[in-house]
């Protein structure tokens, strides 16, 4: 069971987001100021941390610093009311792993969770499968049905990514930030994605009737079977 802390002052976003959790089987613990914070993480152990900036006592980044200071490396995922580009860019600087302004959508928050604790429990199959599709990674070699498809090194990596993560929903600045390796997503970027998911799309669904990458507004995108919408 995925273990997530949740350090955050507004108790009903706390509550919500627990109940959010306990749903898909994650294990959490509530506490609502910086030294509570601080005390929990280091006399326990957690796979993921959500950290709130805007703390009584302790700040969220004086105990982002700490943690980092002392060499833990559990999963940070900084909560904030704050959300300018500065704010953002500092937090990652001090070793957050990943940011989300609210208010926010509770399925990309659970999509967040679970890419920060897969990226810091990885695995690593040589074949990746959802349906008829079959991804070879070391021949690097994507089939679906009985037909090859020919892939960019970039459609590859970002198909990769889709189907490692099948049946979440991702969004572009997780794209942004695991497949094209940037710690700040912008507009121009965003445009790019786009553009790769569309000509994977036709690549991927155009020439078949079963639809397997779907577009979830506002929110991103998802690799799924037809019986799992």
């Amino acid at each position: 069971m995925v273990r997530v802390l949740i350090v955050e002052d507004e108790m009903k976003l706390a509550l919500a987001i627990a109940d959010g959790l306990h749903e898909n089987e994650y294990k959490t613990t509530i506490v609502n100021s910086g030294e509570a914070g601080m005390k929990c993480i280091f006399e326990s152990t957690f796979d993921v941390i959500l950290l709130d900036l805007m703390l009584p006592g302790s700040s969220g980044l004086e105990i982002l610093r700490a943690v980092r200071r002392n060499g833990l490396k559990t999963p940070v995922l900084i909560l904030t009311s704050k959300g300018t580009l500065d704010d953002r860019v500092r937090g990652l600087e001090m070793g957050a792993d990943d940011y989300l302004v609210k208010p926010f959508a509770f399925p990309e928050l659970l999509a967040r969770i679970h890419a920060l604790h897969r990226r810091a429990n990885p695995e690593t199959p040589s074949i990746l499968q959802l349906a008829d599709l079959r991804m070879e990674i070391g021949a690097h070699s994507v089939v679906r049905g009985n037909t090859p498809l020919e892939l960019t090194a970039r459609e590859f990596e970002l198909l990769g990514y889709l189907l490692a993560n099948r049946g979440t929903v991702i969004s572009r600045e997780m794209i942004a930030r695991d497949v094209w390796r940037s710690p700040v997503r912008y507009t121009t970027l965003d445009n790019v994605i786009d553009v790769h998911i569309a000509r994977i799309r036709r690549k991927l669904d155009d020439p078949f009737p079963v639809k397997l990458l779907h577009t979830v507004r506002g929110v991103g995108f998802v690799l799924r079977k037809p019986e799992d919408t």
